[in-house]
């Protein structure tokens, strides 16, 4: 099992990486700061970090940039933040980090990534198109296209095109706005999962990590068509 370098200055979220990772049988090293984390680099090498953006003394993207530039980013790198922006994701990627990770992290998410990490992840994409299935199933945010585009060193057509499996290739306009372009591809992601499971509300809310509240207010949202989505299951 690997040695995890957790580097995150709220005691909350290093307590329940720390729990899940442990519970897989990690060893895990916390830091609350990048002074913190900069030691137990040093000390122990760990075989992956997951770093935290926001921090009070130097953030997350200073010191992945600080670590590149010092030849110390000889183990991937997997970047949290509940508020980080899109640009901010893609310089992250540039400059090293493995992958993203938005807060609050689903333990799929989170043991998806890690395990592509140590595990050196298969080569990027290098064509425009991007997986709308990434990170063990999760829906892809903007936040996630634009890393994909990023790390795949391409752009995306116009409109672009989205792989959602064997059933359906969806496009969307990337011209309109974000709001729009995102609720297309929620919309388009929740009725390909809905055909897929046969309609099964109880199935698709733990293909998707919601709950069934949540997400029938979201397909209503959407305006999802649930009827016609089990016809076509059918």
């Amino acid at each position: 099992m690997a040695t995890i370098l957790v580097v995150d200055d709220e005691l909350g979220i290093r307590d329940l990486l720390s729990e899940i990772l442990n519970d897989e049988g990690h060893t895990v090293e916390l830091a609350e700061n990048a002074a913190q984390a900069r030691a137990v680099r040093a000390q122990l090498r760990p075989d992956l970090v997951l770093l935290d953006i926001w921090m009070p003394d130097t953030d997350g993207v200073t010191l992945l940039k600080e670590w590149a530039s010092g030849g110390l980013l000889s183990m991937p790198v997997i970047m949290m933040s509940g508020h980080a922006t899109i640009d901010t994701a893609v310089e992250a990627t540039r400059i090293g980090a493995t992958a993203f990770l938005e807060k609050p992290i689903t333990m799929a998410k989170l043991l998806k990534a890690v395990d592509q990490g140590l595990n050196k992840a298969p080569a990027k994409p290098s064509g425009p198109v991007v997986s709308a299935l990434r990170m063990g199933g999760g829906m892809l945010s903007s936040t996630d296209i634009a890393v994909e585009v990023a790390v795949s060193g391409s752009a995306l057509p116009e409109p672009a095109m989205m792989d959602l499996g064997p059933q359906s290739l969806q496009s969307f306009n990337l011209d309109g706005p974000l709001r729009e372009a995102r609720d297309d591809f929620e919309k388009a992601y929740f009725e390909y999962h809905l055909a897929k499971e046969s309609g099964s509300m109880t199935r698709v809310a733990e293909k998707t990590g919601l709950e069934r509240t949540h997400l029938y207010r979201k397909l209503k949202q959407l305006g999802v068509d649930l009827a016609r989505s089990k016809r076509n299951a059918l």
